[in-house]
């Protein structure tokens, strides 16, 4: 498997985390995406992907875009170790709070809407950045508030933990107010004794800038 994918995406980095936890060899290609325009616009990466984003995964010459789709398919070819709990309402309770972030907070941050609304509107970016972010994740955080467990969805991490850890990342790089999200963090910590969220960091990646 080949992994295209930028060391500071959020989408990225969760494909990262999920590729480590199930013990998955891949080669690991960087595609830049502010650099010459962003080469994820650039011919080369149109042909796997049309919608010009990152991740892609190869898998036998086929080009798997989109990080949910991604982490579906590596659940089912590689069910062990799960990434999803046993029970049906847990499962969904972990795909619901990782599509919280996926279609409700990680849109928004999108880098070319940014630019997008600064161009056309004057929007700040800092601003535009830590508001979306503090607004969702404060959302998130009422939702999950009272778990019992280190983890948001049962006794390990799921997609739910592969989601979050890169948004609080990202939280805390626009300078969100992290301290305000408890229970998040409480998972965030439990998640991060796992190796696999270790080596998925962006510091560790080839293309760290």
């Amino acid at each position: 498997m080949t992994l295209y994918g930028y060391w500071r995406s959020s989408s990225s980095w969760r494909v990262r985390i999920a590729l480590h936890f199930k013990g998955l060899e891949f080669d690991n290609v960087p595609v830049h995406l502010v650099r010459d325009g962003g080469e994820q616009l650039q011919a080369a990466h149109l042909q796997r992907n049309p919608m010009g984003q990152v991740p892609v995964l190869e898998v036998d010459g086929v080009y798997l875009g989109q990080s949910m789709a991604i982490l579906e398919y590596l659940e089912e070819q590689h069910p062990q170790p799960a990434l999803l709990p046993e029970m049906p309402l847990q499962r969904a309770q972990a795909r619901r709070i990782a599509e919280v972030i996926n279609s409700s907070v990680q849109p928004l941050q999108n880098l070319s809407l940014v630019k997008r609304l600064h161009a056309e509107f004057g929007a700040d970016k800092v601003d535009w950045m830590r508001s979306v972010i503090q607004d969702g994740m404060d959302r998130l955080e009422s939702s999950v508030a009272g778990g019992v467990g280190p983890f948001l969805v049962g006794d390990g991490p799921s997609f739910a933990e592969v989601c979050l850890i890169p948004q609080l990342f990202n939280a805390r790089r626009w300078g969100c107010n992290v301290s305000a999200w408890p229970t998040l963090l409480r998972a965030e910590m439990a998640a991060q004794e796992h190796p696999a969220f270790l080596a998925a960091h962006p510091d560790r990646q080839p293309d760290a800038q």
